[in-house]
């Protein structure tokens, strides 16, 4: 057991390596293709194989074939293990030894009182998707929820099709505009119940950690914005999205929180990113 413990300490004390194993987490619980892998974390295809075998061998991720391609995913498992080696094994379970800010980590996160969770959904560029998603909610679940939308992109404008799609649907546009992330994570901003990310490379992106830890999970969607060709077409890409989003929303208000405690609840979290987006 000890000598695993210093294998896959060993392995992540690799700062590419670490890399992988950090991605994968974030993008827990999806399988990744190695190329994905390679190219979010700017590593040529030969360097990132070599990373990936490493963490493999000690048993940190997972490994899939799936065709032609090799498919990769963090093994919360083995995580778990590293950490209670630590704890327990090293540390000999002192309790000081902890941040006290984990120390309710797994509590319930349902509020309090008469309180809103507080919901934000990123995407690289505020334009569509998070945009979708901050309305659905807003208008689906605003008597529980207050719902907010941001982009990594330093600036970003609404996508007129999206705005169009969401008058069509009745979603009121007025109070719509696009904002980056920075805008949430001064201390000044709403403290979240829940980060979700809705398209890939937002959720491959390293971001700093939020106040009170919430809930996050990963809830790609195809990037309607890409699709080309006739007005129909781009139509059909931005309804198949919004329809996408409406439906994980609507899966994710129904959900009993205040019978959940914060595993179970990630776990639904989880659960519903893994639903088709198409």
């Amino acid at each position: 057991m000890e000598i695993e413990l210093i294998n896959r300490l060993s392995a992540l004390s690799h700062p590419q390596r670490m890399a992988v194993f950090r991605l994968l987490m974030r993008r827990c619980p999806d399988e990744l293709p190695a190329g994905e892998i390679a190219d979010a974390l700017g590593f040529k295809a030969s360097t990132a194989s070599v990373y990936l075998s490493t963490l493999t061998s000690v048993g940190l991720i997972a490994q899939r074939r799936d065709g032609t391609r090799l498919l990769y995913a963090i093994n919360l498992g083995a995580a778990k293990d590293v950490v209670a080696g630590l704890f327990f094994d090293c540390c000999r379970g002192r309790a000081d030894v902890c941040p006290p800010q984990f120390a309710n980590i797994i509590d319930g996160v349902a509020p309090r009182g008469d309180k809103k969770f507080h919901v934000l959904f990123v995407c690289t560029g505020n334009s569509a998707r998070s945009i979708f998603a901050e309305t659905i909610l807003r208008d689906h679940a605003g008597d529980k929820f207050n719902a907010y939308s941001a982009g990594t992109m330093h600036r970003s404008e609404l996508n007129p099709f999206a705005i169009k799609m969401l008058a069509q649907k009745g979603h009121s546009v007025d109070d719509l505009w696009s904002k980056n992330i920075s805008e949430f994570q001064s201390s000044q901003a709403p403290r979240m119940d829940f980060v979700f990310t809705v398209c890939d490379r937002a959720a491959n992106e390293e971001c700093p950690t939020w106040a009170g830890q919430p809930v996050s999970g990963h809830w790609g969607v195809p990037d309607p914005v890409k699709v080309t060709g006739t007005d129909a077409q781009i139509s059909l890409a931005f309804q198949t999205a919004y329809g996408a989003l409406f439906n994980r929303i609507s899966a994710f208000t129904s959900l009993p929180f205040d019978t959940l405690d914060r595993q179970s609840l990630q776990k639904r979290v989880d659960e519903i990113g893994q639903q088709p987006a198409e």
